[in-house]
């Protein structure tokens, strides 16, 4: 029984961390045009609509790596912050450089180093919230 509350823990945990990411990258996205959005008029039910879209994106980009840092995390029984904020980056970052994560192609562009930083710190806002809300008792249904 205790695996089976653990799993839906995770479940949980998962879905937080996607919300918390895509917040934070819908954020690092819009921080730039702020002033020019904040003019418009009141644009929260989009930013909201955005980051639900954002969310399921991650979700499904991102659930196979994350599945084999979660089954790590509890079969070593992982608690600390550390190892879910590192790992979040990671594969937040291996995720956005594709094939090209060696940096073979050099680009000077500012804005793609920008969102590739905006994307690093959406995978530690989300490895963050899992820890907060799963990996905190990592391993503790063993």
């Amino acid at each position: 029984m205790a695996v089976i509350a653990r799993i839906f823990v995770v479940m949980l945990g998962y879905a937080l961390s996607c919300v918390a990411a895509s917040l934070v990258l819908t954020i690092g996205a819009l921080t730039p045009d702020w002033d020019y959005l904040n003019s418009l008029g009141p644009q929260s039910a989009a930013v909201w609509v955005i980051v639900a879209f954002g969310a399921a994106v991650i979700a499904a980009v991102a659930i196979l790596p994350a599945l084999l840092v979660i089954v790590l995390a509890e079969a070593f029984a992982w608690r600390s912050f550390i190892p879910y904020a590192l790992l979040g980056a990671v594969l937040s970052l291996a995720l956005s450089y594709g094939i090209d994560f060696a940096g073979y192609v050099t680009t000077p562009d500012s804005l793609l180093m920008r969102g590739r930083e905006v994307l690093a710190a959406a995978g530690i806002a989300g490895g963050l919230v899992y820890w907060l809300f799963a990996g905190r008792n990592a391993g503790t249904w063993k």
